[in-house]
Order: C-alpha cells, then structure tokens, then sequence
C-alpha cells in the first residue's frame, strides 16, 4: 500500500485512535486493565507511533503542489520549533487547571501562572507553531491536508477548552485564569532546567529527523 492510499489509512487510523480510547466506557475500561500510569504510555507510544506513520505517508503521496516551495519557508520550521519546544516542555512542567498536559506536582498559583500568563494552553500553542512551520515549508497537498488539520485543531481545541472549563468549573475558573490568557506577549522567563531540557530536546529531534522521518530538517 502506498500513494494516497497509505496516507488515507495512516491519517485514518491516527484519528480513531484520538476518538475511541479517550471516551468512555473505553477509556475507564483501559485504565482499569492497565492502570493509569499504563495507560498514558501506552496511549502515548501508540500516537507517537501513529503519528510518525503519518507523517512518513504523508512524504510518500504523490506530490500535488499547494504552496510553492520558496526557500524561505524552509526555514520556518527551524525558526519555531525551538519556541514550540519551549512552550511544551514548560507546559508539561507546571500544574495546570486551565487546559490539559500539565504534570507539574506543585500546586497551580494564580497569583504566579508561569507560562499561563502567556497563554492557557502551553501545548496547543506549541502544536500551533509546529504545524504551521511544517505546513510552509512542506507545501505539498497531503501535507497542507496533514499539518493544517493538526493547526486548525490547536487554535479552535483553545476556545472550546476554555468553554468547558468555564462550564465544568463556575466561579473557580475566574480566580484561576485572573492572571492568566488565551494569547499576550507577558509571561514568565523559563527556569535554566527547563531551557537546557529544551535546547537538548531540539538538539535530539535535529539528530532524529533524518534517520526517523526520512528528510533532514536543516534548509
């Protein structure tokens, strides 16, 4: 299988995996069986898995051109990417009330959000800033189709997080998001282990990309 074919099934079976084992009764069914713990490993290398597939499919349709390939837009993603990184490695590291990913074990300050000042939602920022340097410099149309579903899901994934948050919480979310925002240019400094997990984190996907993906990455 390959062509549009395989990018068809990769992009399909990518999003069935992000539908069912998220929604009950699956989902308390699997935590169940393999604990939570279990679960967000296993869930997590599956999407990882998937979504490594896709994007190897997504390089093997035919080439339909969408945005022409200037060489300016290659350099987009080596211009984001260390700013997404940031933003989720930062997002993960905190608690966080407002949106989903954070595991930080300290309690969530309002009065001192961290990177909620900034923004709310730290890891769909990131996935925003990486699919939107990727849909420019691969402007083909299964990536357009790739990376601009993964975009539009980021930015309107924020609005809709933030209804239900207001719905699920009443008068906490106030307290909560007081010193916080969708989107500002204010946030705070990230600490030194996050910066340096962040720089080798990037390093490590520039070492990867090649052998992994099947393009390197440097314009």
């Amino acid at each position: 299988m390959n062509g549009w074919g395989e990018f068809t099934a990769a992009l399909t079976l990518f999003l069935l995996s992000h539908v069912f084992p998220v929604r009950p009764p699956l989902r308390p069914w699997l935590v169940r069986v393999l604990g939570l713990r279990g679960y967000i490993v296993g869930y997590s290398t599956v999407s990882i898995a998937l979504l490594i597939w896709l994007i190897v499919a997504a390089s093997r349709a035919p080439y339909v051109e969408v945005i022409p390939p200037l060489e300016v837009f290659r350099w987009a993603p080596m211009v984001a990417m260390p700013v997404a990184i940031l933003l989720a490695v930062q997002g993960l590291s905190i608690a966080n009330p407002l949106s989903f990913g954070g595991m930080g074990k300290r309690p969530f300050d309002p009065d001192h959000p961290g990177i909620l000042a900034l923004t709310r939602h730290p890891l769909l920022l990131a996935i925003a800033l990486w699919a939107g340097a990727h849909l420019l410099a691969n402007g083909d149309l299964a990536h357009v189709v790739l990376f601009g579903l993964f975009g539009a899901f980021a930015v309107l994934s924020m609005g809709l997080i933030d209804r239900r948050k207001k719905r699920l919480l009443g008068a906490e979310w106030q307290e909560l998001a007081k010193n916080t925002a969708l989107l500002s240019w204010r946030g705070a400094m990230p600490g030194l282990w996050v910066g340096v997990a962040s720089v080798a984190l990037f390093l490590g996907l520039l070492a990867l990309h090649a052998p992994v993906i099947g393009v390197s990455p440097l314009p």
